[in-house]
């Protein structure tokens, strides 16, 4: 099983759009995959088409009650499943200041879960609270969605200062292993500017004794597109709602990369990897006609320029 939080403590950089459409992407090539809602504002729950109602068990209940994780966990769709957000979680910051080891509480909840998981996204709120610690807490992996610009990396430094705390104090297994480049446009000088001084801020870290010494900027670039920011209203990934959109391409291809699949090649709108085994072909249909797949693997369909 890996663990993953995806976090940032900056808003509107991509944590739950991330979170949400790689979750499908991975649940699509045949992973089992649970999605943990620790954003108060339940907007993953909500993308999932769980609106919160106040009355449903929720990852609050887990944190404060001690409720098990199977009580509040539900299928969203076909090997994805969701453990919901609700408002109340935004008291849970007061409500556990006084519990010993509250940072531990997420950790010891999936320890006691005895599903068998390929995979654990959890989409944190933007900040560095009890909630986000908890998730780094129970994390293999982090993964930092990050928007090109100055701002971003001037608050990524912070962020890793906090992995690293919480790597000598609580979880020493935790470790940064990938950004997500999120809202790229590859038309403007300052996106590739940045990119390329992250790649050398990580290329100077591989000695050090760091969480993201062994960090690596994927390759996929997520791109701007208004389907991404459409689909949440209507209780959707990007793959159930448009999936032809240059996102879903995107985020497939961000898929094969954490699969350590082969690289993609563009086919139209769609990236999908060369010599992929079926788990993978099936994720690729969903943006794809199986047929289309399966005649570009065999060499029927012309090479891609």
């Amino acid at each position: 099983m890996r663990r993953i939080a995806v976090i940032n403590q900056k808003g509107g950089v991509g944590k739950t759009t991330t979170t949400v459409n790689l979750a499908a992407a991975l649940a699509a090539a045949g992973k089992r995959v649970c999605v943990l809602d620790l954003d108060p504002q339940a907007h993953a729950s909500t993308h999932l088409g769980a609106e919160p109602d106040g009355k449903t068990p929720s990852l609050y209940d887990v944190l404060v009650a001690s409720t098990p994780l199977a009580t509040v966990r539900r299928e969203v769709a076909p090997n994805l499943t969701l453990c919901p957000s609700s408002i109340d979680l935004a008291a849970a910051e007061v409500e556990l200041a006084g519990i010993v080891g509250r940072e531990v509480i997420l950790r010891e909840a999936l320890a006691a879960d005895g599903e068998p998981f390929d995979y654990v996204l959890m989409d944190c709120g933007p900040s560095l609270g009890v909630l986000t610690l908890n998730a780094l807490a129970a994390a293999d992996e982090v993964f930092i969605p990050l928007q090109p610009h100055f701002f971003a990396l001037h608050g990524l430094s912070k962020l890793l200062e906090t992995t690293a705390l919480v790597a000598r104090r609580i979880n020493p297994g935790v470790k940064v292993s990938g950004i997500v480049i999120c809202l790229y446009d590859a038309a403007t000088k300052l996106a590739q500017e940045v990119v390329t001084d992250l790649n050398g801020f990580l290329a100077q870290s591989r000695a050090a004794n760091v969480p993201w010494a062994g960090a690596k900027v994927f390759d996929t670039r997520i791109r701007r597109n208004v389907k991404l920011a459409e689909c949440p209203s209507y209780g959707k990934s990007i793959f159930a709602y448009a999936p032809r959109s240059p996102g879903a391409a995107d985020y497939a291809a961000l898929a094969n990369e954490v699969l350590g699949v082969a690289p993609p090649v563009v086919v139209g709108p769609l990236k999908v990897a060369v010599e992929t085994p079926a788990a993978v072909v099936e994720a690729a249909a969903v943006v794809m006609p199986v047929e289309a797949v399966e005649a570009r693997m065999a060499g029927e369909l012309p090479a891609v320029a």
